[in-house]
């Protein structure tokens, strides 16, 4: 009933609610000051100064009556409770992960379909579901709590665990007995802290931390920056001992890793959040053994797999940047890399390093391949996944012969294979049972080319025998930077938009890791005007092509995709007929000084450097809004606790927003409470959001 009632709504006209033009439309006041700041001689005004101060009176009267407006308006659409009743029945279907083999159980987690944090469960048996291990729900009346880190002990006996509140980055970890479920005394304060990774002998671990500090607190002062600590077990945390820092750069991110053999401490520095790294190291066999260094620059990224005694092995993207598989003596008196794996035609994505052989995880135009070598890079066999789509998992202990991973498509639901890695065979461990018919739809992928004749893949999924005639409906997804790739993958929360006959596209734009290191640089920094042309030549592709035009045309992303709708509906307002942009980075000169935005300078460049603060300038979403030009409507969301993209990115962007619009359509901004970056958001906040945006998409786009 609930499918047919949707189809209904399509079938009758959605105009019967209509926005008064913008001259009627009453938007909450915006106090504009004369606040104006001068980077290299260029004069950048910010009348919205004041919207930063979140906690102010002033601005929470306006996120007050900005929410009163939006959700005024969305609960006026007649097809949001449908679109919501839909969303909760598809939502509501058993989810599983792959099980991990933790000493001699297994654990997994499992949603029965609607709460609103997964359950950990544990068993004996990989064919007995076990028992509850731990339930996050139980931590917080909404269910905002959420699990955010997780380490056993190699015995699996002992278990430290992370627990952030509200969607933010800040995470509280604490170490539980398996058997008994009891607490031990150690627990780390809430922190930006990195994961933990146990001794051997379970006596205690190393983590990462900043020095303690309140929300809101300044993260370049002086003495703010990231250092490695090991904490023993039964000891307070006052007590930890800092093992390395490096006070000579506070931009400086840290993070330790014992050996699988307990013999090794591997440590990475990261600088930012560019793929780059440096590696040092330590005996932990020997009392005092010094830290000594490996790689002592930024030139490429070094990602530890495992070793045979001094001999480690790691994957790298020096000299090849599709990545490669290298090994290197480190107790030798010169350090000689040996390559194992040569680059490939492929993107190396990732390595597991199990049954003594390498699991190579690649991207072939952003899906994936699975290829398992030995460690002498001699190939063993292919593994032969469903389709176009991708992979994940193949995670175990190197002397494991068992192991799992999960396969999934845009049409195509989680799906848990359960692989021997002797026999080669995989067997159906685990299929999702959601309530919709893959059959129905298809996924394709097409290329397309760029403004400076890039060619670029994008993947498209509609319902199986859809005519391309300009008028579907149709949603263009994007990111385009940090490295990261947009692969396939399924999400429950897409299903409503495909059944009712829209086209949901996913862009692999430059500033990701689909092509590699080079695909990622030519969409950073000076180069990230490329991530927007690519962007925009994705959407005349759907519009050429037939697949859409640009009244039916929509743009949505988050987070670093937020700022790409921002840029690109700034460049071309005519080109689409809606834009969501969430948890949008819409301030580029001023984006490094909230939460850990100096840390993205690796990405975007930074405004103190004058080629750079020229190029930001150039795209910043807030600074070229223009008065007078008719937007698309365009609904803004974030949240009042993201620690990540500080809100205020979006309030003075909408606030600017709204000022400017010189059309009829909607500026509309959503803004959640007690909810973060998206990490661990309760399903309920995830429903409701959900259909908010295709009730406001829909609308926008004149859906029949």
């Amino acid at each position: 009933m609930v499918k047919r009632s949707i189809v209904f709504l399509f079938a009758i006209s959605l105009f019967s609610v209509s926005l008064p033009a913008q001259t009627n439309f009453r938007y909450p006041e915006a106090r504009k000051s004369d606040q104006v700041d001068v980077f290299h001689g260029t004069k950048v005004y910010d009348p919205y100064r004041w919207l930063e101060e979140t906690d102010s009176e002033e601005t929470q009267k306006w996120i007050r009556a900005q929410n009163e407006l939006t959700f005024g308006y969305l609960r006026s659409l007649p097809h949001r409770e449908a679109l919501r009743e839909r969303l909760t029945e598809l939502w509501n279907y058993e989810r599983l992960s792959a099980p991990s083999k933790i000493g001699d159980r297994y654990i997994y987690s499992r949603n029965d379909g609607l709460q609103n944090q997964s359950v950990l469960y544990i068993t004996d048996s990989i064919g007995d579901p076990g028992r509850v291990f731990f339930d996050p729900n139980k931590l917080s009346a909404d269910g905002t709590a959420a699990l955010s880190g997780s380490s056993f002990t190699e015995d699996g006996k002992l278990w430290a665990y992370g627990i952030a509140r509200a969607g933010s980055d800040r995470t509280e970890w604490r170490v539980m007995n398996v058997e008994t479920g009891e607490h031990l005394s150690d627990t780390l304060r809430p922190n930006r802290q990195g994961g933990v990774s146990w001794l051997k002998d379970g006596s205690g671990f190393f983590y990462s931390r900043f020095p303690d500090a309140q929300e809101g607190q300044e993260l370049r002062s002086q003495n703010f920056y990231q250092k490695l600590y090991f904490h023993k077990l039964g000891t307070s945390q006052d007590e930890d001992k800092v093992v390395y820092e490096r006070p000579d750069n506070k931009e400086y991110f840290i993070n330790g890793r014992v050996s699988e053999d307990g013999k090794w401490l591997v440590i990475n520095v990261g600088q930012g959040t560019r793929r780059m790294n440096m590696v040092y190291f330590k005996d932990l066999t020997k009392d005092n053994a010094p830290i000594l260094p490996l790689v002592t620059d930024f030139a490429a990224a070094y990602g530890f797999l495992g070793n045979d005694g001094p001999v480690f092995y790691f994957q790298t993207d020096r000299v090849a940047p599709l990545g490669k598989v290298v090994s290197v003596n480190v107790l030798a008196r010169q350090h000689v890399w040996k390559e194992i794996v040569p680059e490939a035609k492929e993107t190396l994505r990732g390595v597991n390093f199990i049954n003594n052989w390498f699991v190579l995880n690649y991207l072939k135009d952003a899906y994936t391949q699975i290829r398992i070598v030995d460690t002498d890079g001699k190939h063993i066999r292919n593994v032969e996944l469903p389709g176009i789509g991708s992979a994940g998992g193949f995670g175990g202990r190197r002397n494991d012969t068992e192991t799992f991973y999960t396969y999934s498509s845009y049409n195509a639901p989680p799906t848990i294979y359960r692989y021997d890695m002797e026999s080669g065979k995989s067997e159906l461990f685990r299929r999702a049972p959601v309530k919709f018919n893959p059959d129905d739809f298809e996924v394709k992928q097409v290329f397309y080319t760029s403004k400076d004749g890039t060619r670029v893949p994008m993947f498209i999924t509609h319902k199986k025998g859809i005519k391309l005639d300009g008028t579907n409906p149709t949603i263009l997804y994007g990111y385009g930077g940090f490295n990261i790739p947009q692969t396939p993958g399924f999400s429950v929360a897409r299903v409503p938009w495909l059944e009712m006959g829209g086209i949901y596209a996913v862009a692999c734009i430059r500033g990701g890791s689909e092509y590699g290191k080079e695909w990622w640089a030519a969409g950073a920094v000076l180069n990230k005007q490329n991530v927007f042309d690519d962007f925009i030549a994705a959407g005349e592709y759907l519009i050429s092509s037939k697949h859409t035009s640009s009244s039916k045309l929509a743009i949505q992303g988050g987070s670093n995709g937020g700022l790409l709708v921002g840029a690109v509906l700034n460049q071309r307002p005519d080109l689409f007929g809606a834009a969501v942009p969430a948890v949008g980075v819409m301030d580029m000169v001023r984006f490094t000084k909230f939460t850990i935005g100096w840390a993205w300078t690796s990405d975007y460049g930074s405004p103190d450097k004058e080629d750079e603060f020229k190029a930001l300038f150039a795209y910043s979403p807030l600074h070229n809004i223009k008065k007078g030009t008719k937007y698309p409507p365009t609904l803004v969301t974030t949240a009042d606790t993201d620690d990540r993209v500080f809100p205020a990115h979006s309030f003075k962007y909408a606030a600017a927003m709204q000022a400017a619009q010189g059309g009829d359509a909607p500026v509309l901004i959503r803004i959640e409470t007690d909810a973060g970056h998206g990490a661990g958001t309760p399903t309920s906040k995830q429903i409701e959001a959900q259909a908010d945006v295709y009730a406001f998409i829909m609308k926008s786009l004149g859906v029949k």
